[in-house]
């Protein structure tokens, strides 16, 4: 991100931005290891990743990607989509799962990635959820996302029941290093799996791990830009090969008067640098396309980083519709979701 887009707070999260490879890293890489290892007893139940990439996925050369950001809420894409008829390949990520197919949407492919052992499954319909586990864990409550969470109980059984209803209906690209919880929900929901590595680190260096889990199950490994939202665009460009990849929800960010205790990090954050210094790691970024101000945290930045050096390298057009958020720059066409919708792009 250039200077010019960004207030002058939040210098120790630009600084922390530099370090978020290694940092995610050390968070997830023995978690993503543990559940690789793990997987291998259920690899059975699905192919490689290289199958999907034999198949077309709609019945054009575009794909229109739907992650969970907080402009869907207030954007509510479901019914212009519906309206359009698109054609192209429909790929959401597992947190967007719900509102799609609560609006008559059932996605061609589903993503994930995220290691988490408990809260990953609650996107799919945890079996095992409780009031319990309510109490110990308000991922999920305080931020904002999707309303119909408020009642998290009766979201939990209506996207377990959704799940059920539709799960032979859709693929899902499961990464090795999703939880034993994930895994084994998806296939009690009957989901056509293809499995990938996530790369976590480069696969051309002898003492890769990345090399290493490649190895050990034979599927083959993708850079996920460290985030759902991106491993779905990956999935369209790099799987599918499809040529102009429209995407909402991706919002890398929040919306100005959304406070701080309803950010993803926010615990994370606080543990870090205290609550009376949030404003040095939380960073303002203007959005010229839409002359307005979001803020962003140094998780968020990096997926934004990572995701815009990914789009260099490609011959794909990426187009975000997502009419919100901080994801922007020169090879990233910054349009309305009507206009990628009916192609007057």
């Amino acid at each position: 991100m250039t200077d010019q887009h960004q207030a002058d707070d939040g210098r120790l999260g630009l600084a922390l931005v530099r370090e978020m490879e290694q940092l995610t890293a050390w968070r997830t890489q023995d978690e993503t290891l543990s559940n690789v290892q793990r997987n291998l007893d259920y690899r059975h139940y699905g192919q490689s990743l290289k199958m999907l990439a034999q198949q077309s996925l709609g019945d054009d050369d575009r794909a229109l990607v739907i992650a969970a950001g907080p402009s869907v809420k207030r954007q509510n894409p479901a019914q212009m989509i519906l309206g359009a008829d698109f054609k192209g390949a429909v790929i959401a990520t597992e947190s967007a799962m719900l509102y799609c197919l609560r609006n008559g949407i059932i996605p061609d492919l589903v993503v994930t990635v995220d290691p988490h052992a408990s809260r990953i499954v609650r996107w799919f319909g945890d079996p095992d959820l409780t009031d319990h586990h309510l109490r110990q864990d308000d991922y999920f409550s305080r931020q904002d996302m999707d309303e119909q969470f408020a009642n998290q109980m009766r979201a939990n059984e209506d996207v377990y029941k959704l799940v059920n209803q539709y799960g032979p209906r859709m693929k899902i690209a499961l990464s090795t290093s999703a939880s034993e919880k994930v895994v084994k929900r998806v296939i009690e929901a009957g989901m056509d799996i293809y499995w990938w590595n996530p790369m976590l680190d480069d696969p051309d260096q002898e003492q890769s791990i990345s090399r290493k889990m490649m190895q050990l199950n034979g599927f083959p490994s993708m850079n996920a830009g460290g985030n759902v939202g991106t491993a779905c665009w990956m999935m369209a460009d790099a799987v599918l090969r499809k040529q102009d990849i429209g995407i909402v929800g991706m919002d890398f960010g929040y919306y100005a008067e959304v406070p701080y205790q309803q950010t993803q990090y926010y615990y994370e954050l606080v543990d870090l640098v205290g609550e009376a210094n949030l404003d040095s790691v939380f960073m303002k970024v203007f959005n010229p396309h839409l002359q307005q101000w979001f803020y962003t945290d140094p998780a968020y930045m990096w997926y934004r980083q990572s995701f815009l050096e990914l789009v260099e390298n490609t011959e794909s057009q990426t187009f975000n519709c997502t009419e919100g958020g901080i994801l922007f720059g020169d090879k990233v066409k910054f349009i309305k979701l009507v206009e990628f919708l009916h192609k007057t792009y």
